[in-house]
């Protein structure tokens, strides 16, 4: 089963091919384009690099956020043009489950964190359980703050994953670590570990209803509501 993913989620486009839990060829790229011009050239380049056609894909995986607003809408919009066009099952994936895989098989806690501007992070805290990742803290908006508060009390050893620290001078608790730069963006090979697993349990999204998971309204939105409410 030769599957592509695809996470646009970040400012680093991420397209990725495998087949059978083997990782075929994957791009991830972060430049001055944005993802309206390059995803669907680095799909073409990655596909070739796997000796592919859009024709021998089995499935469509793509991260569904939270993250960036314009990101995701790309991202999920190609993804279902695609499954549909080729008739074949999409699976979306979350974001914050994409970070966590970086760490597959730790013992510490993994805490995925993605800015969600004016001092606030999408958050979710997991661990990895009999090789299967397991949801500890739900997805949510929080502040930064409130939330490294909460690790620094439950005494776990714990992962930060995630741009959710990139605005922000903080101070970690000393049970709290953060992950070296490279292993804090998502990556389209995660997602398709993630959708290999989705779909081994016969679990698939429909191309015609899929959405982004944003947890919350863009600025534009909150703008237009001050300006026109």
């Amino acid at each position: 089963m030769s599957i592509l993913a695809i996470d646009t989620s970040a400012k680093v486009s991420s397209v990725a091919v495998g087949d059978q839990n083997v990782l075929l060829a994957e791009i991830s790229a972060e430049g001055r384009l944005t993802h309206s011009e390059t995803l669907m050239s680095h799909v073409d380049k990655v596909l070739k690099m796997a000796a592919k056609r859009p024709e021998d894909l089995s499935a469509i995986a793509v991260s569904v956020g939270p993250g960036s607003f314009t990101g995701l809408r790309i991202g999920v919009s190609a993804a279902k043009a695609m499954a549909y066009a080729l008739d074949i099952p999409l699976v979306g994936v979350s974001t914050l489950h994409v970070l966590a895989v970086h760490f597959y098989g730790s013992t510490a806690d993994i805490l995925s964190i993605i800015d969600a501007q004016k001092n606030n992070v999408y958050r979710e805290l997991c661990r990895f359980e009999a090789g299967e990742l397991v949801s500890v803290k739900p997805t949510e908006v929080a502040k930064l703050s409130a939330v490294l508060e909460e690790c620094a009390a439950g005494g776990r050893q714990t992962i930060v994953v995630g741009d959710g620290l990139k605005r922000n001078n903080v101070s970690l608790p000393t049970n709290v670590v953060l992950a070296p730069p490279q292993l804090r963006l998502p990556r389209a090979a995660n997602a398709l570990w993630l959708a290999q697993r989705k779909l081994a349990r016969g679990e698939t999204d429909d191309p015609m209803t899929l959405e982004p998971v944003y947890l919350r309204r863009s600025e534009a939105e909150i703008l237009w509501d001050k300006r026109h409410g």
